[in-house]
């Protein structure tokens, strides 16, 4: 395995750099697949895409048993060097190179020998409905086990080190609008304060608690009211909401209660707010089996001192609506250490790519496991079966 992971390390470095050098962002990832399909067909892989939406399916063999690998596609907008622009903040053009990867060198060593290997290229991560588009598009419906990958940042595990799960939270973004009357600033009790609104409601959700033993945020990300006019006291004003917990059953039990304080905050200041979720993140549910087999792969690849516990992280990632969803799905993401600074989602976010190789290594080493598992476990239930017999 090794040398073919040297021998494809100069073409995974120059799709990396492609791709990091023409980012799009969620659902409008058009170049990033067209390139993709091309690279991928002309090394042979039958591909599919999708006639109303951006991403790709690479189908391997057929049949049962069925390992997936998925990796986003989609990359964030955001603020860099002063202009507002698509960028790679996120690893996601990481994560597509690993997975590239992953295929090239499985095809090298020959898996899959029986049943099918799926490989997913998914859209709109960022969004948190791009997983959701593919389920219902029945995209992994037979997959048995599914493994993700994604760059971790310093903060949360050194270079070298890999962590068989990652434990995201869940998270809830959502949009409000006031509408309510302007007024002269001399007139204040002719109209509503928009801004006087949203400090009720800031100190509203400040005062929401649930068990203290999860942790959870809920609070105010963005709130924007009036113009040029000082002497105009503005009536309407738009707002954001970022909601976060460590489970499924808390972030429900906080939308109640954000609800509820949207709702009183409306009543007491005799205007209307609207609220609307824009985008939905599940909380991570990883199955033991699968984290067993990718803590595995890391230890046949960097060595057991090099094995991290799995991640507890309060970012989202719309992988776990797979599991969610589809709970047949044996599902968890490598979390790989790899010197990511100064931290995810910062414009100027870098990494060491030497981890490249090493994210590889891990999920082809995964995927062949899984494939030995499912197999042992066939034979020993049907063994089993002729003995009841």
């Amino acid at each position: 395995m090794k040398a073919s992971l040297q021998e494809i390390e100069p073409i995974i470095k120059e799709v990396f750099n492609h791709l990091h050098n023409h980012p799009e962002i969620s659902w409008q990832e058009v170049e990033t697949t067209k390139y993709l399909k091309k690279f991928l067909e002309k090394e042979g892989f039958t591909v599919e895409g999708f006639d109303d939406s951006t991403g790709l399916v690479v189908t391997v063999g057929s049949g049962k048993p069925c390992i997936g690998l998925r990796t986003d596609i989609d990359a964030l907008w955001q603020e860099v060097d002063g202009t507002y622009q698509a960028n790679h903040s996120c690893g996601h053009d990481a994560h597509m190179a690993i997975v590239v990867g992953g295929l090239l060198v499985l095809r090298k060593i020959g898996i899959p020998k029986t049943g099918q290997l799926k490989v997913v290229f998914q859209p709109a991560e960022e969004k948190g409905n791009g997983a959701l588009a593919l389920i219902d598009k029945g995209v992994v419906d037979d997959i048995d086990y599914l493994y993700g990958v994604h760059l971790r940042p310093v903060q949360e595990i050194s270079h070298g080190y890999s962590a068989p799960a990652i434990l995201n939270g869940a998270a809830r973004m959502l949009k409000g609008s006031i509408k309510g009357t302007d007024a002269h600033g001399a007139r204040p009790h002719q109209g509503q304060n928009a801004i006087e609104v949203m400090a009720l409601l800031v100190h509203a959700i400040r005062t929401i608690h649930v068990d203290p033993m999860v942790p959870h945020s809920a609070k105010m990300t963005m709130f924007q009211a009036g113009g040029e006019s000082a002497n105009i006291i503005p009536g309407t004003g738009i707002f954001s909401i970022d909601v976060r917990a460590q489970s499924n059953e808390v972030i429900e039990k906080l939308m109640v209660q954000v609800k509820k304080a949207v709702e009183s905050v409306a009543e007491l200041a005799d205007v209307k707010i609207s609220l609307e979720t824009t985008a939905e993140i599940a909380a991570a549910q990883v199955d033991q089996t699968a984290v067993e087999l990718m803590a595995a792969a890391i230890k046949e690849t960097v060595g057991e001192e090099f094995l991290a516990p799995p991640i507890v992280t309060p970012g989202g990632e719309d992988f776990h609506y797979y599991t969610l969803k589809r709970p047949t799905i044996k599902a968890t993401m490598l979390g790989l250490g790899c010197d990511l600074a100064p931290g995810l989602h910062h414009p100027k976010m870098a990494f060491n790519q030497d981890s490249l190789l090493t994210g590889i290594e891990i999920l082809t080493r995964v995927v062949v496991r899984s494939f030995k598992h499912l197999e042992n476990k066939n034979a020993n239930d049907e063994k089993a079966e002729v003995t009841l017999k």
